[in-house]
């Protein structure tokens, strides 16, 4: 498309309210001077769209909730839970191989005009596979919070729907909102919609919701993130695996990440003598990042509720105990 064209058509979607292809010539456009080699002019667009669209997601969703919506703005504002995170990676304490990978992702779409111009783009489906409590979901929060967008988290109970086909519609307009709105979808625990489709015992709809994923997520070519999280991989269909750019492994945290983690959920108090720092990692081996930040809160608690100027390492010692009980 030339650029008085392009011009064109970027006026004519803005005068007729087509969001979608708003912002698709406008990328369009900031593509082209990106391999015309204007860098900086292209990295300006970009910032100015992704504002503008940022802005957008957020008033739309939030508006519904004082404003006459049509029946399509009512589905969505049902289906998506709107966050704007505080929080970054860098308050995190992860895995090196996880803090790694989540990095990796972070530079690619800082670097999203770069890559575009050797006709590359960067990752932006990702699966988030591990044990409840070691930090999927708060990733998800910190990859929004790094890059300044909103995180819309999917109300998997609002997709399945009583009349047949209404699921897949839903899942539809899911999709049709990355275009839209510029943002990080976060589907948690997914496993309850992606279980292999061969299981016997399947629900008919969900098993639509599985196939109008699938449809949706290979023809996605949006600028939003979206990322899926599972505790039990294992029960997801196989045909899912091959449509993430990145598959992360969230272990359980080892002590080198226990100990940090004590320090910074203990950040700003002082612990009494008795148990060491080295005895309390070691004992919370085994428990995810969760329960080890609860047993901190739960012991800084106990402080104050004793008042007493010190955590008492033996009450956190014995809350980090306690946790162990439910394996």
């Amino acid at each position: 498309m030339a650029a008085a064209e392009k011009i064109k058509a970027l006026l004519q979607s803005y005068g007729d309210k087509d969001d979608a292809r708003f912002y698709t010539t406008a990328m369009q456009i900031a593509a082209s001077e990106a391999k015309k080699g204007h860098i900086k002019l292209a990295e300006e667009l970009k910032v100015l769209i992704d504002k503008i669209r940022t802005k957008r997601s957020v008033d739309s969703i939030s508006k519904t909730r004082i404003l006459p919506v049509n029946e399509a703005q009512k589905e969505l504002k049902d289906l998506l839970e709107v966050y704007r995170p505080q929080i970054k990676t860098k308050d995190m304490v992860l895995a090196p191989q996880v803090s790694e990978a989540i990095e990796r992702i972070l530079s690619e779409q800082r670097k999203f005009d770069q890559l575009l111009q050797h006709n590359l783009e960067p990752r932006r489906k990702l699966m988030l596979v591990g044990p409840p409590g070691c930090g999927k979901t708060m990733t998800a929060k910190a990859i929004a919070g790094d890059l300044e967008i909103p995180l819309f988290i999917i109300r998997l109970d609002g997709l399945i729907s009583r009349y047949m086909g209404e699921s897949i519609s839903k899942v539809k307009m899911i999709f049709d909102s990355m275009y839209q709105h510029r943002a990080v979808y976060l589907f948690d625990e997914f496993d309850s919609i992606g279980s292999n489709r061969s299981y016997g015992n399947e629900v008919g709809e969900i098993r639509r919701v599985l196939n109008g994923f699938l449809m949706n997520i290979e023809k996605d070519e949006s600028n939003s993130l979206l990322i899926v999280a599972t505790n039990i991989p294992e029960s997801l269909d196989k045909a899912l695996f091959r449509r993430f750019d990145d598959i992360i492994q969230y272990p359980l945290p080892k002590e080198k990440e226990i100990s940090e983690l004590l320090e910074v959920q203990l950040k700003g108090y002082e612990l009494s003598k008795g148990k060491t720092i080295n005895t309390i990692t070691k004992e919370a081996l085994g428990l995810s990042f969760a329960d080890i930040s609860n047993a901190c809160k739960d012991a800084i608690k106990e402080m104050i509720v004793q008042n007493s100027d010190k955590i008492s390492s033996a009450t956190l010692f014995k809350f980090i105990k306690s946790k162990k009980t439910y394996f």
